[in-house]
């Protein structure tokens, strides 16, 4: 496949890079400044494009199977919550433009229901850093919702994804819907090298269309 990838130099986009390319994709990398970015691989082809440019963003992706989306705008970024409901919501209308059906976004954990009516956000225990970007993912959940063209699919992260397990790769992982998926130990937790695999899984798979999942062990 032919795979645009919008955050490939983060945290989790790089090893979703990586996961595309050791499983034979080519990969588009929109990035905002290439002479930054010298990937390795001859898989990769690196685009230009700011993500708060729909129109950048459509020309980047025209061609490409599918989108994945690991945007974040910074979780130390004061303006997060509306840089990254702006971001998403340019990636979203460039993606519609460019005539590209399949997009997969990386998102957060924070609206995952640990009780009915009751979200991960929204407990006294959710750490206040974390919180104006994970209300922005959520918000932009609720928008994703009514995305009627665009084959979607909205992925949460375990809730201890970026606490724990990195360099660990089993390969293996459970997936849940709206609820968090734990584990013997009562843990939602996964490398984000595992995350990366259950993003690749998704983006060849197309188990989740127009629906939000989440992956943990």
């Amino acid at each position: 496949m032919k795979v645009a990838l919008i955050g490939a130099t983060g945290f989790v986009g790089s090893h979703i890079l990586n996961e595309l390319i050791s499983r034979g994709h080519h990969v588009v990398a929109l990035v905002r400044n290439p002479a930054k970015f010298s990937p390795e691989s001859d898989l990769v082809e690196v685009k230009k494009a700011d993500v708060l440019n729909s129109e950048e963003v459509a020309a980047a992706v025209e061609g490409t199977d599918a989108v994945i989306s690991a945007y974040n705008s910074g979780w130390t970024n004061p303006n997060i919550y509306a840089e990254y409901l702006a971001g998403s919501k340019s990636i979203q209308e460039g993606v519609k433009k460019s005539g590209v059906k399949r997009i997969l976004i990386l998102g957060g954990a924070g609206s995952l229901e640990i009780a009915p009516g009751q979200q991960l956000i929204d407990t006294a225990n959710f750490p206040a850093e974390y919180k104006p970007g994970a209300n922005a993912a959520r918000e932009y959940l609720n928008i994703l919702k009514e995305e009627k063209d665009l084959d979607w699919t909205f992925l949460s992260p375990a809730i201890e994804m970026h606490q724990g397990t990195s360099g660990i790769k089993k390969g293996v992982y459970r997936t849940g819907l709206d609820n968090p998926v734990f584990d013997e130990n009562g843990r939602s937790i996964i490398s984000a090298e595992d995350l990366a695999v259950a993003i690749v899984d998704e983006i060849e798979q197309s188990n989740f269309i127009k629906k939000r999942f989440t992956a943990a062990y």
